[in-house]
This record gives structure tokens, sequence and C-alpha cells, in this order.
């Protein structure tokens, strides 16, 4: 970690750089995303605003293929990694409101047999909230395999497959067009997309190691990871999310409340969705980190503001400590939050 930060000092691994401050104007502001995305070494991210209802500033930086030097666009597509999760998190909150799931079965009730202390009991919340280890909600580790485990709790209570689920449940009723399981698993037929045009579209991967270099992506797609989307489609996601199109307001607050332990411990994640503070704001939120691929979806609820940034290369997240709750860690989320958050910047007009 050391010398990743060494790297990436221009990028925030530590808390007193420039963006500590807030951007003056948009053009600032998108300055300073350009500078974190040249000074990470990302070929390409494209990044989105939601204010209320409203697409308020889109913009794409870099390439998508160096290759044929394709630029990033508005509607370029990208691997989400475990920005999955809080698309497959709902599903399987749906089916809880539906009755076909609770969130205090034992996991064994699917098949799923995980060890753990004597007398203890692994329930379906524990995966969701990444509390299942050790003895089951007193411990918080995030661990994207054994949330990849509720798979088979949505398989068995829906009647069907994640992807299937996704596809009726979530990305066919919000009209999701650039949203679709991992092109390179059997999971991507349920889209009824065609592979090529799709794939067309999608930001190829890079690692740079002083020069970039193709990087292929994963292949696989579950609950914990796999998803691809447009940074646009994210937004959209969102937006569905704050005007209760997916979620009762009930089973959302529930999502985006973070977990206590017994002993009076508040953790840093919810129900398929990271809940914590900065400087006094509430902010819901989540990020991936997979090969060649990042994100990060940073959710201001009580100002009904989302900011989504998607990169083709794993630095957006990889040099910070995000699986640990630490947002703060992160400058694309502290340009945005200190800028329009705590920061006085108006947004844009809608688009």
């Amino acid at each position: 970690m050391l010398a990743m930060c060494t790297v990436t000092s221009a990028t925030g691994c530590g808390s007193d750089d420039i963006n500590s401050a807030p951007a003056a104007s948009i053009a600032e502001f998108e300055q300073r995303l350009e500078s974190l995305r040249a000074s990470s070494h990302i070929a390409a991210i494209t990044a989105v605003i939601s204010n209320g209802q409203q697409i308020v500033w889109v913009k794409a930086y870099g390439i998508a293929d160096l290759t044929t030097q394709r630029a990033a666009a508005d509607t370029t597509v990208y691997h989400l990694a475990s920005l999955t999760k809080p698309f497959a998190g709902t599903v399987l909150l749906q089916l809880v409101e539906e009755g076909k799931v609770s969130l205090d079965d034992p996991v064994s009730m699917y098949g799923i047999n995980l060890p753990g202390p004597a007398g203890t009991v692994i329930r379906v919340r524990h995966l969701l909230s990444h509390t299942s280890e050790g003895v089951p909600g007193t411990n918080y580790s995030y661990n994207g395999d054994r949330f990849g485990l509720l798979d088979a709790v949505i398989a068995q209570a829906a009647g069907k497959p994640l992807d299937a689920a996704l596809q009726e449940r979530i990305l066919t009723p919000v009209g999701l067009h650039r949203t679709a399981p991992n092109p390179q698993s059997p999971s991507f037929a349920v889209s009824g997309l065609d592979k090529a045009t799709f794939e067309g579209n999608m930001a190829r991967g890079y690692s740079y190691s002083g020069e970039y270099h193709l990087t292929a992506y994963p292949t696989s797609f579950g609950a914990a990871a796999g998803l691809t989307a447009s940074a646009l489609d994210v937004a959209s996601f969102s937006m569905a999310m704050d005007r209760n199109a997916l979620l009762r307001p009930e089973t959302k607050s529930l999502a985006y409340t973070p977990v206590v332990s017994p002993s009076g411990q508040v953790f840093p994640y919810g129900l398929g969705w990271f809940s914590t503070g900065y400087r006094g704001a509430r902010i819901i939120w989540h990020y991936g980190l997979w090969v060649a691929n990042s994100s990060l979806i940073v959710k201001v609820p009580d100002r009904g503001l989302t900011f989504v940034v998607l990169a083709n290369s794993d630095a957006l997240s990889a040099a910070y400590k995000l699986g640990d709750g630490k947002l703060e860690t992160s400058p694309w989320a502290r340009l945005f939050l200190d800028t329009f958050v705590i920061g006085s910047l108006a947004l844009p007009p809608s688009r």
C-alpha cells in the first residue's frame, strides 16, 4: 500500500491534498476530475450528478479504447464490480417485502453451509451486511465472496436465477437499456441485447505500469460483482431508489441504516449499501474494485444528490480504504462532497 500511495499521492492517499478544498466553479470541478484521472493513470472515466429526479451534469474523460482511440462518452458502458451489490441487495429486499424470504432465515435453508462458532446461526441479514464472520452479527468484515452466496437465496426465493430476477425487477421496469450482466458470462443472454453492439460500446480494461496495458476483465456475474452499466444508468437506478420505485420507504430506510452490533458498535454498512457520515452529512454509498475496473456511487439522501463515477482500471478505488467504510479516503468522493454538499457551489440546471 505504501508504494501505491507514493505513486498516487496526488490523488489523495493523504487528507490534506488540494482536493480537500471545494471547487469554486463547475469548470474547476471538471478540471480537478480530469487531474485525478490523469494522475491516477485511468484511461477513461464517465461521471454523472443527479439532483432530485434530474441528471444535471455528465461528463466523460479520456479514451475508452486506446487501440482505436475511441473516446469515452456519456453512454459508455463499464464494469461495476462490487457496485453490483446494491442492485442484487435491492432484488433480495423486494423478495423480503413479498414474504418470500426473511432476513432472519438461516442461510442453511438455502443450501449455504458456512462454518461458525458452536451454537451460532448465520442468517440472510448477516451475508447482506457483511457481518457473517466470527460470531454472526458482532463483527463487520467486507467480504464479496460471502455476499455472493446470496445468489442461492435469491434464486430459491424468486424461483429464477439472479440474472433473470434482476432483469425482470429492476433493469426492465426502470428502463436501464445500457445495463446487463457481464457480456462474457452466460447471464448476458437474459438482457435480450445484441452482444456485439453492447461490447462495442464498452470501455476496454487497462492496468498501468509506466504505460497502459490492455487487461482482460473478469468473466463472471453474481450478486457480489459482474454487472456492467453506463454511469447514466447507474444514476437512473439511484433516482428510482429515491422515488421509492423499487422498495417501500421503510425497506429502503432499513437498507440505508448502518448495522449495530449487540454491544452497540455501529458498523459502516447497512443492507447492500455503505452508510456513513461525512462532515455532518449522512452519506449512502458503494464502491467497486476488480481487475481493470472500479466504480463509485455517492448518495446524499437529505439533499437528493447522487454522484457516480465509473472507470476502466482499478485506480478509482484501489488506493483507498473503502472496504473499511472510509469514504473520506477517496479524493473523488471528497471533491464532490466538499464542493456541492459541504460547500455551496450551485449545481447546473437540468440537462
